[in-house]
């Protein structure tokens, strides 16, 4: 799966192109010219150094999403059965630990197979639950998916890579309920060796897969080379109040 992936763009909106003419032999001293030509040289040196320095402020000041640290690695399962709920769709999550509050769109396949994702155009901070899998509190892995990043800056899931083991995820259904899941572990994985039987596959417990890029960014193919993704467990539920 491929999250949160952007655009192509050329570091501070433009591209830099230094020519030399094929010869041996140097170029010819210049004669003193007028002095607007003089200005314009100086000017010519000065946008030169400007977008320089330009392109060394755009790369310094590219923002780097936390990455899971080996301590937060934990487990990727529960040691029982634990609690479980009856089939509800999911409307939003929230996790307090990083800030996000987002409804949640309903996702599944593209033509090629490959599973879809948020409009990164249109949807960049909203996550999307992955619609063949098991709604969130049932036995079996429910997944959900964002973004990490868009050209413009931070998505939806920018701090997941932050959680911890013991932060808590909320995530409200249809029916009213909130099923209340608390973090395992947090790991990233290589996009080349996705461990896909184990966040797709089915498990023994109510499980809850949040999944991001992560990672180093590849300029060449414009995509991230990893995965982030937390594993959680349905600890319990709670009823919405009525006013």
């Amino acid at each position: 799966m491929a999250l949160a992936e952007v655009d192509r763009q050329r570091i501070a909106g433009f591209r830099v192109v230094v020519s030399w003419p094929h010869s041996r032999f140097a170029p010819p001293a210049r004669t003193p010219g007028s002095l607007r030509a003089r200005v314009a040289g100086l000017v010519g040196v000065l946008l030169i150094v400007a977008g320089g320095a330009g392109v060394v402020i755009a790369i310094g000041a590219q923002q780097h999403a936390p990455q899971p640290s080996l301590a937060a690695a934990g487990a990727i399962g529960s040691a029982g059965r634990g609690p479980s709920l009856r089939r509800s769709v999911p409307v939003s999550v929230d996790i307090p630990a990083i800030g996000v509050k987002s409804g949640l769109l309903h996702l599944g396949v593209n033509s090629n197979g490959t599973i879809q994702v948020p409009s990164i155009y249109g949807k960049p901070n909203e996550a999307a639950w992955y619609k063949y899998s098991v709604t969130p509190g049932q036995f079996g892995a429910s997944v959900i998916e964002g973004h990490v990043d868009t050209r413009h800056g931070p998505a939806v899931f920018y701090r997941l890579g932050a959680l911890r083991p013991g932060n808590r995820v909320d995530v409200r259904l249809a029916d009213g309920i909130t099923a209340v899941f608390r973090v395992t572990g947090v790991r990233q994985y290589s996009k080349s060796k996705f461990p896909a039987k184990i966040i797709y596959g089915a498990t023994g417990f109510a499980a809850l897969h949040l999944i991001t890029c992560g990672g180093a960014f590849d300029y060449a193919t414009g995509h991230y080379l990893s995965s982030t993704v937390v594993f959680a467990s349905l600890v319990s539920s709670r009823h919405r109040r009525h006013t």
